[in-house]
Order: C-alpha cells, then sequence, then structure tokens
C-alpha cells in the first residue's frame, strides 16, 4: 500500500531579522559584556549575525574596519543616520 503524503507543514517559517531598512545607514551596537560599536552595516543573516564597515569602538574609538559580530552577542542595534 502506498504511504499517504504527510499533513502540510503548519509550523510558520521562520523569519529573518528585519534589518533591510538599516542597510548601508550608520547604526550604533550595543553588545555583551558592555561593549559597543558602531559603523555602517553591510549585511546580515537570518540570525542576526551582521558585517559592520568602517568600525570603531566605543570607548576606546579604536578604528576596527570591518567587523562581523555574531546575533547573539547582540543586544541592541540604533540606526544613527
Amino acid at each position: 500500500q502506498p504511504v499517504p503524503p504527510p499533513p502540510p507543514d503548519t509550523m510558520p517559517k521562520p523569519q529573518g531579522p528585519e534589518l533591510r531598512k538599516y542597510m548601508d545607514k550608520r547604526i550604533n551596537v550595543k553588545l555583551n559584556g558592555k561593549r559597543t560599536v558602531a559603523g555602517v552595516l553591510r549585511g546580515y543573516d537570518q540570525f542576526m549575525n551582521i558585517v559592520v564597515e568602517s568600525t570603531e569602538e566605543g570607548g576606546t574609538g579604536a578604528q576596527l574596519g570591518i567587523a562581523v559580530i555574531r546575533g547573539n552577542s547582540i543586544i541592541q542595534i540604533e540606526c544613527l543616520d
């Protein structure tokens, strides 16, 4: 006998973060460990990992260049533009 097909997927599909409106804009990112960085958002994924260009670290003002920040370390993102 043929096996019946599985029931239609009733779970909603997971959506990524709504960061498209912040693309190519200057952002300030608050990270765990009381750290902050600021720079231009250049990319992100469904896990809220982000790529920030022209990045500088808050407090020290150190120039970091391009930074890839893991989503699980992000507490808050603020648009500065």
